[in-house]
């Protein structure tokens, strides 16, 4: 494994240490329940593969303002999704994020990481975690800092997390 591979592989394996802590800081992130019914089909089949639901809540948008951030996420054409579930899932957004709903605020402040996994466990993680969805060659050649790292971990909530949520 090169160089930038095995540094990539570090530093994945630190975040996961992260998603606990934050889950015990009260309110510096939002914590979105997952919904029942047909709505929760839809975020399992569509959304959690690839990242949490727990960033919604820092919308407040419309029908047509959801569809527009859906669509702006999903430019790559990664989303694969039915016209009758995207307004299944564009309707539970705005019923619980909707235009006259106060949006989470942005301010989260990553926590210290003192605790790495080894090579070994740091690989298992990535091929759990990232390349479920990504392409190894795109993660090992995202350039973030330590603090950037961090927040991406929290923000995609490891798909794992989403199930015990």
């Amino acid at each position: 494994m090169n160089r930038a591979g095995v540094v990539a592989l570090v530093i994945a394996s630190s975040l996961w240490f992260v998603a606990p802590v934050v889950g015990q800081r009260g309110a510096t992130r939002p914590r979105v329940q997952m919904p029942q019914g047909t709505v929760r089909e839809v975020i399992r089949t569509n959304c959690t593969a690839c990242h949490g639901i727990d960033e919604y809540a820092y919308f407040s948008l419309d029908d047509s303002g959801w569809r527009n951030l859906i669509q702006t996420k999903h430019k790559g054409g990664d989303l694969k999704i039915s016209n009758e579930d995207t307004s299944v899932l564009v309707d539970w957004l705005v019923s619980k994020f909707g235009p006259t709903t106060k949006a989470f605020p942005r301010s989260y402040v990553a926590p210290e990481i003192t605790t790495y996994f080894s090579d070994p466990e740091a690989k298992r993680l990535l091929d759990r975690a990232c390349a479920k969805c990504h392409e190894v060659d795109r993660i090992n050649k995202e350039r973030r800092t330590a603090d950037g790292w961090r927040v991406l971990a929290v923000d995609k909530r490891w798909p794992d997390r989403e199930e015990a949520g």
